[in-house]
């Protein structure tokens, strides 16, 4: 039996570690650590390989954007508000901007599903396009530090756990359901820091 598992663990080296690493990077996401960049930036490089290999073509690429996000992220937390005192503090997302965010999201959505769909081999086109479209926009609101991207990401998260179970993808599987959780409590947890800053 531990023969096995060592083989399977072997076998699957780089996506435990993805996995691992995706644990690492959303508890410090929840606390809001700096550290949440370098490491989502290990973490998406690693599932970039996952990912192709698995034909989920929509969330290769998502994991090439998460690459270049984290670094935008990494410095925007560091530098991007000059008026702040010590951190970039959590926010609400401003009310004009859900309508934009929804139509990005809106238009990557069918864009993604489109290529996919006429130009790969992938198993679930709408579904890695929605996940994917959902992922894009609620990064770039994570780095913005905008409280409502943990709501995103609970469905995103809860949704990506059928499509990875429907590949047999079980590390990825245990890491989504965890995320799902995660996300739920980054949400609270967040939600109390805007409400101690205001």
């Amino acid at each position: 039996m531990a023969d096995l598992v060592f083989d399977w663990l072997q076998a699957n080296f780089i996506e435990v570690l993805g996995a691992v690493l995706g644990l690492v990077y959303i508890f410090l996401s929840i606390r809001q650590n700096i550290w949440t960049w370098p490491v989502g930036l290990l973490t998406s490089a690693l599932y970039v390989y996952v990912f192709l290999v698995s034909k989920f073509y929509a969330d290769m690429a998502l994991q090439v954007y998460y690459v270049g996000v984290s670094i935008y992220g990494w410095y925007f937390w560091l530098k991007g508000k000059p008026d702040r005192k010590d951190h970039l503090p959590v926010s609400h997302t401003p009310k004009k901007l859900w309508l934009a965010l929804a139509g990005v999201s809106l238009v990557l959505f069918l864009l993604i599903a489109f290529v996919l769909k006429n130009y790969t081999d992938s198993p679930v086109p709408l579904g890695d396009s929605l996940t994917t479209a959902l992922s894009l926009v609620a990064t770039w609101m994570l780095a913005r530090k905008y409280l409502e991207h943990w709501l995103i990401w609970v469905f995103v998260d809860f949704f990506s756990v059928v499509l990875y179970a429907f590949k047999s993808l079980w590390p990825t599987v245990l890491l989504f359901v965890v995320y799902t959780i995660m996300a739920v409590l980054g949400y609270w947890s967040w939600k109390k820091s805007l409400e101690a800053e205001s």
